[in-house]
């Protein structure tokens, strides 16, 4: 037999039981966003490479070493997406929606394409939640998308292990005069020649080296925080007033970059402290003037981008169960050739009245099917044999208590919905 295909490497498949914590956190993230009157967009996986190289910035590792490009039939070079954000400002400048009431707010999910090494935390293929918001400088904007990202992780899916940090990158009007402050600073040092070359295209890339040693030699740089503008600074500290009053904790985080370019003002990041290196699990910031670099009118814009797939490692590095709320309500059980109809016509009658009901194939065993329905977690089995047919009943039996009655078919799908909301109160041991 020849060798079975696999995924790509730095890519893996989403399958249950990991598939429901994939949906639940999915779910998670975008929820603050629909509660905040943000609408969904999606956007193709492909863009044209130059949105990217204009967008995100050429002196960023993702446009210069991890972007997936490739030239299509026509000639055309094209790029799948790195990042969110460049994609949909292209789609609300060509949809128009700069043009309609303001701010626009929309959310997205869907996979992002780097060229990375493997590791724990980190995919060639990655999955985020987004929003971005565009078309206000407001800073309780700001306040707001950062309540979403972290209200989302400590209040929805109850992560204790995460630390929010902040800190603002200036302006374009404030932001010259500390560049040549920090280049002069890194002139002075012994860079390598990668960094010496980062840091002549964009200085402030240097600041998110992680390397220790690198670290080190940049003890004393001079901080952005230090050198803001008053309009900056007056921005910054209501940006913080307004999370003190949402309750949101936070640590101020004088080095903090990120790793695009486009940031300016806010900049947020998500980190974990139960994942090791790779513990961003989140981040964000304001992007006044990117959408002007698109081509469009020069509007301000501020979003985030959540990573999915370091979210549910560190619901799981933490030991989070997570309520399954699609999980199977029902098990229906069909004992004999003469209940099969029977249980089919039932079953679709539970799924079209909202109840999730699966049931027992290929005539198996009363034993086997009862092992069924405990291992999809029902919380009740209805079971249709010979004699139940003859009498146009059925067995409901409850799986949590072990109690079980005999009652007419056509009242089981009123019975169950009267008993399954109590029921899901409480969770299968």
């Amino acid at each position: 037999m020849s060798n079975l295909f696999q995924a790509p490497k730095g890519t893996y498949d989403i399958v249950p039981p990991f598939s429901t914590l994939w949906l639940a956190v999915k779910q998670a993230l975008a929820t603050p966003a629909m509660l905040s009157g943000y609408g969904y967009i999606e956007t193709p996986l492909f863009e044209d490479t130059g949105l990217f190289v204009r967008g995100v910035g050429e002196s960023t590792d993702v446009v210069s070493k991890e972007m997936y490009t490739f030239e299509d039939k026509g000639g055309r070079s094209l790029t799948l997406r790195p990042e969110g954000t460049a994609g949909v400002l292209r789609a609300i400048l060509e949809n128009r929606l700069d043009r309609g009431a303001l701010p626009a707010k929309v959310w997205y999910t869907g996979p992002n394409f780097r060229y990375e090494q493997p590791q724990s935390g980190r995919y060639r293929q990655h999955t985020q939640v987004g929003v971005e918001a565009i078309g206000s400088a407001d800073p309780a904007l700001d306040a707001e998308v950062v309540w979403m990202a972290i209200h989302a992780q400590r209040n929805l899916l109850g992560l204790t292990q995460v630390r929010l940090l902040i800190n603002s990158l200036g302006c374009h009007e404030c932001r010259p005069a500390y560049r040549v402050l920090l280049t002069n600073f890194l002139d002075a040092l012994e860079l390598d020649e990668a960094t010496r070359n980062r840091a002549q295209i964009n200085p402030l890339r240097v600041l998110d080296d992680k390397r220790p040693h690198v670290q080190e030699m940049l003890v004393d740089a001079p901080l952005m925080p230090d050198h803001l503008c008053e309009a900056c600074a007056t921005h910054h500290e209501k940006v913080l007033s307004y999370l003190d009053a949402l309750g949101v904790q936070y640590e101020k985080a004088p080095r903090l970059v990120r790793g695009l370019d486009y940031y300016v003002r806010t900049t947020f990041e998500l980190i974990h402290d139960g994942l090791g290196a790779q513990s961003a699990i989140g981040g964000g910031g304001r992007y006044d003037g990117l959408i002007e670099t698109l081509g469009g009118s020069a509007l301000p814009g501020v979003g985030f981008g959540l990573g999915v797939d370091r979210t549910c490692l560190a619901v799981q590095a933490e030991g989070i169960e997570l309520p399954n709320t699609n999980a199977t309500q029902v098990f229906v059980i069909a004992l004999g050739e003469s209940a099969n109809t029977i249980a089919v016509e039932l079953v679709g009658k539970l799924r079209t009245a909202g109840i999730s009901t699966d049931m027992s194939f290929d005539s198996r065993s009363i034993k086997a099917a009862m092992k069924g329905a405990d291992r999809c977690g029902a919380r009740f089995a209805i079971i249709i044999g010979d004699d139940e047919v003859a009498a146009a009943t059925v067995v409901l039996k409850n799986l949590e208590s072990g109690e079980q009655e005999s009652l007419p078919i056509d009242l089981c799908t009123q019975t169950l919905l009267k008993a399954l909301p109590a029921a899901s109160q409480t969770p299968k041991e």
